[in-house]
């Protein structure tokens, strides 16, 4: 047992001693979200390198940490650079493997701003308006989950502007009555003018000129004052379609090169921001292999972590189960152990029951054996002797009172009883000629007009066993054809006696009423109790078959003891 216990201690400290491989700390938990801060100020800032640079190293220690959330947040702030710095492709694919951790780390924060910056460039950067509309609804439903109403507001302000771009205002509609109504609640500065640019579109759907010029030219004066230029270039495009639809060409004309100049601003900005970060060596390209390789690395050592953790919880398991199946063999040993025991003190308690059964079968046939002698050699002898005295006081005397002569009578009836009753205690042709004729007679005996005993002997007749085998028999028989007559109702019964293989077999059958065995406890209610306990003092076998309106068959095997 202390070999056992030391066995078990060196497991637990082997098991909890195995490195864990991809767990060393570079930083804390907390280090990494200061970083993912700065990196996050610097990317609103629109400085793009340093949040690029910032990011890359929160990338790097976070799957170290293995923290999905952080290496969520990571991608997404490196997602985010690249969409400012208009790289759709690539802020595409970063959002989509940041959403992979925003999931794992059920983040439903992130995974709600992830859903609506991958909708914004389906939308707006690659036009597929039903995919980015599909990615807004998703992230609506994040939005409301997370009780964000300003995002919802913002949201649903991308889906109105998404259906409008594809002439859907019908289904757009009810988002912009939605911005309308919570503008001032929810709206920014950044949301100020294109509010005003949607309501434009729609009144121009509806041919509401008025109205629409004035949304549109608003909306450049919001644009304007807060210093908008992509939402001003995109008010610029729609109000030149406006004044074309209205026929207003050369306002149209002017309204569109005004669109035209804003439109290559940006994109001198935008490319003036690419070849900032390319001067600082670290050219656009190299960066997503880079951050590429990082993630194939992770994945590397995520996976060598698994084959180490599924190697120690594979040993666990052995261990455990072993361990299981040695304590239920002990279960099993213990139980069988314990059955064991109890058979032994079932088989001593059934030895005593059966010892205390033959020693009151024995006690009574040798009660019964000294009575029969008692009554045979003394009482009947004493009666024989009185009545031959008084034979021979009645032949001296020829005239006798009546007194006398019933004397006479009742001497003579009492010598008869006593005859019987001893006949019946040890009959005489038992003890005299044996078994086999004992029974014969005893079938003749109890045979009358309405039952009828017949006796079939194999055996010779004159064959004789020991007194104490002959005995016993003889009345478990006379007691079974005893049961015949008062229960069964039958009309003839067979007593059959053959000897094989030294073995003697009895059957005794009647045509009577029968009974069904399966639910009368015919041991009991035939008291046949002292029938077994006798057979079994013989080592004999009892078996007893019936059926209702069948009649029964009992069968007994006893071994020969002659």
């Amino acid at each position: 047992m202390l070999a056992f216990r030391n066995f078990i201690t060196l497991f637990w400290i082997f098991l909890f001693s195995i490195p864990v491989i991809g767990q060393k700390k570079s930083f804390t938990e907390k280090e990494l979200t200061k970083l993912y801060n700065e990196a996050t100020a610097n990317l609103h800032k629109e400085n793009y390198e340093k949040s690029l640079i910032q990011s890359r190293q929160l990338l790097n220690h976070s799957l170290l940490l293995q923290n999905h959330n952080l290496i969520g947040k990571a991608y997404n702030t490196i997602a985010a650079n690249f969409d400012g710095i208009s790289e759709p492709e690539k802020a595409l694919f970063y959002y989509k493997k940041s959403l992979i951790y925003a999931e794992k780390s059920n983040n439903l924060e992130l995974q709600n701003w992830l859903y609506n910056n991958i909708g914004n460039i389906y939308c707006f950067d690659k036009k597929k308006y039903e995919k980015g509309i599909s990615y807004y609804i998703k992230s609506l439903y994040y939005s409301r989950a997370t009780n964000d109403s300003a995002q919802v507001f913002f949201t649903k302000l991308n889906i109105a502007w998404a259906y409008f771009d594809i002439g859907r205002f019908s289904e757009g509609y009810p988002y912009l009555k939605y911005i309308n109504k919570y503008n001032h609640k929810y709206g920014i500065e950044t949301t100020v003018a294109v509010t005003d640019m949607l309501n434009g579109m729609y009144y121009t759907y509806k041919n509401n000129k008025q109205k629409a010029d004035y949304s549109f030219k608003k909306g450049i004066k919001n644009a304007i004052k807060y210093d908008e230029k992509s939402d001003l270039c995109y008010i610029y495009q729609e109000y030149s379609k406006f004044l074309s639809k209205n026929k207003n060409f050369e306002a149209a004309y002017k309204t569109l090169y005004l669109f035209q100049l804003l439109n290559d601003e940006i994109n001198l900005e935008d490319k003036a921001k690419k070849a900032k970060i390319a001067g600082i060596n670290l050219e656009i390209d190299e960066y997503k292999r880079e951050i590429d390789k990082m993630g194939i690395e992770s994945k590397r050592r995520e996976k060598l972590f698994h084959s180490e953790s599924a190697r120690k919880n594979k040993m666990t398991t052995i261990i455990l189960s072993l361990f299981l199946i040695s304590l239920i063999l002990f279960y099993f040993f213990y139980q069988n152990t314990k059955l064991k025991q109890k058979n032994r003190i079932k088989d001593i308690q059934n030895k005593i029951h059966q010892n205390i059964i033959n020693a009151s079968i024995d006690g009574q046939e040798s009660e019964r054996k000294k009575v029969a002698l008692f009554l045979h050699d003394t009482i009947s002898a004493s009666l024989s002797s009185a009545g031959m005295h008084l034979n021979v006081f009645l032949a001296q005397h020829d005239s006798l009172s009546d007194e006398i002569t019933k004397t006479k009578l009742i001497l003579d009836e009492t010598h008869d009883k006593v005859r019987d009753l001893s006949h019946d205690l040890i009959p005489s042709l038992l003890a005299r000629f044996g078994l086999l004729y004992a029974l014969d007679d005893l079938c003749e005996k109890y045979s009358n007009s309405t039952l009828h005993f017949e006796y079939q002997n194999t055996i010779p007749i004159k064959k004789r066993y020991t007194e104490k085998f002959e005995t016993r028999l003889y009345f478990i028989i006379s007691e079974l054809l005893n049961n015949i007559i008062k229960h069964s109702e039958a009309s003839r019964a067979e007593v059959s006696l053959i000897e094989n293989n030294n073995e003697m077999i009895i059957e005794i059958t009647d045509n009577g009423k029968g009974f069904d065995t399966n639910k009368f406890n015919f041991v009991e209610g035939f008291g046949l109790n002292q029938i077994k306990a006798r057979i079994n003092n013989l080592n004999g076998k009892f078996d007893v078959r019936s059926k209702i309106n069948e009649g029964t068959s009992v069968l007994i095997n006893v071994p020969l003891n002659v």
